[in-house]
């Protein structure tokens, strides 16, 4: 918490975890709720049309430093924003045993456009004022009501462009590429090639009429995520800082993300600080760091769901072929 306020704040780490969802009254896909990138997806192929989705959800909040800090009444909400709309629901969550805070909060599919905030409050009375800011989740859950699939899309930028006649010189070389990742700048872009494919933005920006045309949208889409999460994640480690005695230090903003999503995949049960050295130390090195590659490739594709849509895509033509015979 900010330390701005003029009031005591608290100090210990607010998180918030979304335990189930229901879409309609109906269970969501467990494959569409993503801990690991902390995002629900609730657009659905088949179910498209759908009123609101209710998030269960639990809250942690510091139990001993709220007992014995100048706090009194205090209350957990759960609040879910939308810029786009300036749509905001809040519902407070019941104090449970074992100290955590319980609750649903019910999301509209009506007054959202795209992608809305989940996050927790802690707000109590300090100093004899009620309704103060005490303290807020450390890590934000996103509502996606476009996606199929629980990644943190907002966080790598799409651009179309035009590489053959566009203004941007630097495009021309890639004329012929369908599209690029460009990682140099403060915010991972993908820029689409606008001359590149004919027909390729069309299909990523359309409503996807047909099940071929959705099929297809899915498809390019997880293999243009497949290409981001790869230079993104090699970016972010391609320059780590190090303290005195030669530690990796994890980067901040959109690097340090990028590493946290992915090493659990990388290097499996080991600690986030273990992996992040021995990743550096494969690659600075040598030793190692070609076979950590497919590793890399595994939890690429994962993020990018894959195998997901190619499942999906060599169904919808073998149930095509059957039709015909």
């Amino acid at each position: 918490m900010n330390s701005v306020f003029p009031y005591p704040v608290l100090f210990g780490d607010v998180g918030i975890d979304v335990a189930s969802v229901s879409v309609d009254g109906a269970p969501l896909p467990y494959a569409q709720v993503s801990k690991t990138e902390r995002t629900v997806a609730l657009h659905r192929a088949g179910r498209e049309q759908w009123s609101d989705a209710t998030l269960s959800l639990t809250a942690r909040l510091p139990g001993p430093e709220l007992a014995e800090g100048p706090w009194t009444d205090v209350t957990c909400l759960a609040v879910v924003t939308e810029k786009a709309t300036n749509a905001r629901v809040a519902t407070p969550l019941t104090h449970g045993r074992g100290g955590g805070w319980h609750g649903a909060i019910t999301v509209f599919k009506g007054n959202h456009l795209r992608r809305a905030t989940l996050t927790v409050h802690a707000v109590a009375t300090v100093d004899g004022v009620a309704g103060r800011l005490i303290g807020s989740a450390n890590q934000e859950w996103y509502i996606d009501v476009r996606e199929s699939t629980p990644v943190r899309g907002h966080e790598i930028a799409v651009d179309e462009a035009d590489f053959r006649d566009g203004p941007h010189d630097w495009l021309r070389p890639f004329q012929e590429a369908p599209w690029i990742v460009e990682t140099s700048s403060d915010w991972p872009t993908v820029y689409l090639n606008s001359t590149g494919v004919e027909g390729l933005t069309a299909i990523l920006n359309g409503p996807g009429a047909s099940t071929a045309e959705r099929v297809l949208r899915d498809m390019i889409a997880s293999h243009v995520a497949q290409d981001a999460w790869t230079a993104v994640f090699h970016t972010a480690i391609s320059d780590l800082d190090v303290d005195e005695d030669g530690t990796p230090v994890m980067p901040s903003g959109w690097r340090g993300d990028a590493v946290r999503s992915m090493l659990p995949d990388i290097l499996p049960g080991r600690q986030l600080a273990d992996a992040l050295y021995d990743v550096n130390e494969r690659r600075t090195r040598g030793f190692g760091w070609s076979q950590l590659q497919t590793a890399i490739q595994y939890a690429v594709g994962k993020r990018s769901c894959v195998s997901k849509h190619l499942t999906t895509a060599v169904r919808t033509v073998m149930h095509g072929e059957r039709k015909a015979d």
